[in-house]
């Protein structure tokens, strides 16, 4: 016990001992630096700057942007980008399922391929996005006759003798004879046209140019999108002279005639007409000859 006692005042005897830090000269030992301390002054220095050392890391791990550097710690800028990118991909995914559907409505118009009683009234783009499923719904005998008695009755003369109301005054595309004329009932809903070669073929209307471009089996084909839901529809032309997205004035040249599909009947036009999602007989408002 006594022993102990000695060892501990001899441990603080030492540490609050006079000390002298000396520094000389090498070659003279001349005193160039000396410094009084006590061991107890240099634990206390040392104790406090790692504590200071550990308080500064510390804050810059926790409150500064560089802990973005050390591993494991993730960026609040990289998440908000990562946040935005996502946003943005889900309109982006969006956007292309519309213009997709857009794109599938004009294909249609391209190749005739529609179904009438499908028909939406308001846009071929609401058309390609609502498909009612009737296999769910149930009629009676007594509706089923009278359904198809009206489908029987009004399943063409709908088209023939409808006369949409359009606002403007249409231009005739071109003047040459009709060797073909407008005919749902032959399914035929377009007017086609003999022309001479190189012979202009001019908008029938102020309008955005929806689509042009060259097909295997139509030759160059021109969309062009007018006012009041209105679509004018050239095929069978040899070369354009306008592209997707141009506005056009009404009767500015958009094609030259030509023979650029591998037709046998020589140089035509292949005109279309469309209102609302409906095609439209030309010769109710176009007089081509």
């Amino acid at each position: 016990m006594a022993s102990k006692k000695q060892k501990r005042k001899l441990l603080i005897r030492k540490l609050f001992s006079k000390r002298r830090l000396v520094i000389l000269n090498e070659e003279t030992f001349e005193e160039t630096f000396s410094l009084k301390l006590r061991l107890m002054n240099v634990f206390v220095l040392v104790t406090v700057s790692a504590i200071f050392l550990i308080g500064v890391t510390t804050y810059i791990i926790a409150f500064t942007p560089l802990r973005e550097y050390i591993p494991g710690y993730a960026s609040t800028k990289l998440k908000q980008q990562a946040m935005d990118l996502a946003i943005k991909s889900d309109s982006l995914e969006n956007a292309v399922r519309l213009n997709n559907a857009y794109i599938t409505s004009i294909k249609k118009v391209l190749t005739g391929d529609l179904e009438y009683a499908k028909l939406n009234k308001d846009s071929l783009l609401v058309a390609e996005k609502q498909v009612v499923d009737d296999s769910s719904l149930e009629a009676s005998n007594a509706e089923k006759a009278l359904r198809d008695k009206v489908a029987q009755d009004d399943k063409f003369n709908v088209f023939e003798s409808a006369k949409p109301k359009v606002n403007f005054v249409p231009f005739s595309p071109a003047q040459g004879k009709i060797i073909k004329g407008y005919s749902v009932k032959d399914k035929h809903l377009a007017v086609k046209l003999s022309l001479m070669n190189n012979t202009p073929i001019k908008a029938i209307a102020a309008g955005t140019i929806v689509f042009a471009d060259w097909t295997p089996s139509q030759g160059y084909v021109v969309i062009v999108r007018h006012q009041d839901a209105v679509l004018s529809v050239y095929k069978n032309a040899g070369s354009i002279t306008k592209k997707q997205g141009d506005t056009v004035k009404s009767g500015e040249v958009i094609a030259i005639a030509g023979n650029e599909s591998g037709s046998t009947s020589g140089v035509t036009l292949h005109f279309e007409l469309w209102k609302d999602g409906f095609p439209i007989d030309p010769t109710q408002f176009i007089n081509f000859e």
